[in-house]
């Protein structure tokens, strides 16, 4: 029976996350050069073709689709599942891409006498894209695909995992649980999800097709023997069975703190990074780099904001806080100011959606991330990094590291800019979204690394540029 259940989910096809995403990339390079091959060889084009000669062309075409497609999210698997969505933000990559490449001819094909055929080139790179996704939608994502999970765990845990995981990734199917602590006449009925018992596992397992099980349980010691034993054979013989905390971490992108008792020190095996003297050297140094190149930006444009606070704000151009960095040292953090003046009366606030405090140019200023310019001072002194935590007031500290434990934790990496919370959520102005934001603070603690890094520059271009900040 064991042997039949390994080779049965051996046959099953599913595809992770971060499989789906890597897949995403490949074939939109794969058809554009498809669509390329096709224009070359069967229409008069000539702007470019699958030649070895054209071999530099061509990989800088890959790299701005990839980099580009990141920053328009066509990578992002929420919203490749929606054909609208895709189109649109296909058609604004596909755009910029076609606009940076027709800019740096030095390493891209010289532009054709014909200029019929640049239109070509652009219909081809959004239609073989777009044919793509819809072909994924159609193929990839399709419930063929899906992973069937089968859960074991308490009563009291089922509906928070199946919200947790179907909102984070719907590929997830769950075909049904197993109560942990075992079931009798009088236990409580859960309506939600087909009950197995530990008799019917193997069964379960071969009948549905069963990828996965995830394991979701306060207390190990609640799982009864004959439960246990069931595991441990089909691990033992390869099957897969993971803890829900892991699963949670790898599709939410955050620590699951919510879940975290007095083995804490199971999920904190912070990044190597935190120490890692050359990472932290050219941290240090991106930091500068990236701050004289901000101040600069910033003295192009402070006439406007100038004029724009003159007229829209009526007060004080800049702004000073007290805030909390890290080691939890004290610092003044300096804004463009975006409130009216006196805003809080002598009283720490809440800044929530639609704030009336805002006024109506300070709105434009957070939205596009205008307001955190003169930061890069703060970057410049070394009290703040480009990346990491956003750093938060002294009085907001004590009253959150009251009701969320770990919540210290996010000062002993430098505060930022930009971070993993704030490209992945937007608001924290209470106590759960604060909670949130943690979760995803940990995370970039936990995971640090260039490529997180640069995942993070990447999705705050995305934020500026379709205007989400808050």
């Amino acid at each position: 029976m064991l042997s039949n259940i390994i080779m049965k989910q051996h046959s099953t096809i599913h595809f992770e996350i971060s499989e789906r995403k890597v897949l995403l990339r490949i074939v939109d390079i794969l058809m554009v050069f498809l669509g390329i091959f096709i224009l070359s060889n069967y229409f008069q084009f000539e702007y470019l073709s699958l030649a070895p000669a054209n071999a530099v062309p061509l990989v800088v075409l890959a790299i701005y689709i990839s980099l580009f497609g990141t920053i328009f999210e066509i990578y992002d698997l929420q919203q490749a599942s929606k054909l609208d969505v895709s189109f649109k933000n296909i058609v604004i990559c596909m755009s910029t891409v076609m606009l940076f490449y027709l800019l740096t001819p030095f390493v891209t094909p010289v532009l054709p006498e014909a200029r019929l055929q640049i239109i070509y080139f652009y219909v081809v790179l959004i239609a073989s894209v777009f044919l793509w996704r819809f072909l994924y939608n159609t193929l990839i994502a399709s419930p063929r695909f899906f992973k069937h999970i089968l859960l074991v765990g308490e009563l009291s845990t089922i509906d928070n995992v199946l919200s947790t995981l179907l909102s984070a990734d719907s590929n997830y199917k769950f075909i049904g649980f197993i109560n942990s602590e075992g079931t009798s006449e009088e236990s409580i009925k859960y309506k939600g999800l087909t009950e197995y018992h530990t008799k019917q596992l193997s069964n379960v397992i071969l009948d549905e097709k069963i990828s996965e099980i995830i394991i979701s349980t306060a207390n190990a010691e609640n799982i009864t023997p004959e439960l246990y034993h069931e595991l441990m054979l089909l691990l033992e013989r390869g099957f897969k069975i993971r803890e829900y905390t892991q699963v949670y971490e790898e599709v939410t992108n955050k620590v699951p703190i919510q879940h975290v008792g007095k083995d804490f020190y199971k999920y904190f095996p912070f990044s190597r990074n935190n120490e890692n003297k050359l990472y932290l050297f050219f941290q240090r140094l991106f930091d500068i780099i990236f701050s004289v190149c901000g101040l600069s930006f910033m003295l192009l444009i402070i006439p406007f904001i100038f004029l724009g606070n003159l007229i829209g704000n009526k007060g004080p151009l800049f702004y000073t806080q007290e805030r909390i960095g890290r080691n939890s040292t004290l610092f003044t953090i300096l804004k463009f100011r975006t409130m009216v003046t006196n805003a809080e009366d002598g009283k720490a606030q809440w800044a929530t959606k639609n704030d009336t405090r805002i006024t109506t140019f300070g709105k434009f200023l957070r939205r596009s991330r205008l307001d955190e310019i003169p930061q890069f001072i703060n970057v410049l002194k070394g009290e703040m990094s480009i990346i990491g935590p956003r750093p938060e007031r002294p009085f907001f500290v004590a009253e959150l590291s009251r009701s969320i434990p770990f919540y210290e934790t996010r000062h002993i990496v430098k505060p930022g800019l930009t971070g993993w919370a704030q490209v992945n959520s937007r608001y924290g102005g209470s106590v759960e979204e604060s909670l949130t934001k943690l979760q995803y603070d940990l995370y970039y603690i936990k995971h640090r690394s260039p490529f997180l890094d640069l995942n993070i520059i990447l999705k705050t271009l995305s934020t500026v540029l379709y205007y989400r900040g808050q």
